[in-house]
């Protein structure tokens, strides 16, 4: 049997306890839609906010992976169009240098082949040279410069882009002759031929390693995506739930506080027991 009593209010302590509940998951609520994460500190879930964390800081650390085969695709893609110059005004030697094998030549026709066969030459050498991105030139003969980028966030793996060099005094294109101010042999004109072959199968080579960095930079873009989805699945609010809740804790709230009222105003009709 419930008792009677002015100084302890059994209906009005239910009640306080059911509202402050409630005002504490209301209170969840709304931090949930004002953020927008359903964990947001240890206290939430310190397991799931842990491992969210941990994930978060891994898909950040892959901005530095990005950054560094850009940077190699850069490098890569200004030495290709190099190169590209450089074969294109290889196919122009050749035809100066078959030209000038003609024994009908005069002295002066000979000597503007020439000519023109030494300007073609010390163009590639100035392609060549120009050919930097970010102080990095991977076809100059004064540089060894090569690229070793970042292929992911603990830094223990590079894509690799070699060094080649396609100046005029360079390995790859030795056998060409200096200038046609004598008739070529049948054996410049084959080495001619192997220059450019040479030249082609490092530009190839130097293709394929450029290659690389791009698929590579592809799977890093997914797997960036993939991991902070990974996290939003782990953290994000579910907004349309939360409304939801929002409208039902608010009505439970009224409730509450309605209930609340009674319970405080039971004792008062106690007064009139003793006529009051």
């Amino acid at each position: 049997m419930p008792l009677n009593s002015i100084n302890t209010n059994v209906g009005a302590m239910i009640a306080l306890q059911s509202l402050n509940a409630i005002n504490g998951e209301l209170a969840t609520t709304l931090r949930r839609i004002a953020t927008g994460l359903k964990i947001s500190s240890p206290k939430d879930n310190p397991a799931v906010w842990a491992t969210a964390k941990m994930q978060s800081a891994e898909a950040k650390s892959l901005d530095a992976v990005r950054a560094s085969l850009q940077r190699g695709q850069s490098t890569t893609d200004v030495a290709l169009a190099a190169g590209d110059t450089v074969t294109d005004l290889l196919d122009q030697m050749k035809q100066k240098l078959l030209a000038a094998s003609d024994s009908s030549l005069t002295t002066a026709s000979r000597k503007a082949l020439s000519d023109d066969y030494v300007s073609l030459r010390k163009q590639i050498d100035r392609a060549v040279e120009n050919a930097s991105f970010n102080g990095v030139n991977l076809i100059s003969s004064g540089s060894s410069g090569s690229i070793k980028a970042l292929a992911n966030a603990k830094a223990d793996s590079t894509i690799d882009v070699d060094h080649v060099d396609l100046s005029t005094s360079g390995a790859t294109m030795s056998g060409m002759p200096a200038d046609l101010l004598t008739r070529p042999t049948n054996v410049e004109i084959k080495a001619m031929d192997g220059v450019m072959q040479k030249v082609t199968a490092a530009l190839s080579t130097l293709g394929t390693q450029a290659n690389a960095l791009d698929t590579h930079l592809t799977f890093i873009d997914k797997l960036q995506d993939t991991l902070e989805a990974s996290v939003g699945r782990l953290v994000d609010a579910d907004m349309a739930q939360e409304a939801t809740r929002l409208q039902a804790l608010q009505v439970k709230q009224q409730l509450a506080i309605k209930s609340l009222s009674i319970a405080n105003a039971a004792p008062s009709y106690l007064l009139k027991l003793f006529g009051g």
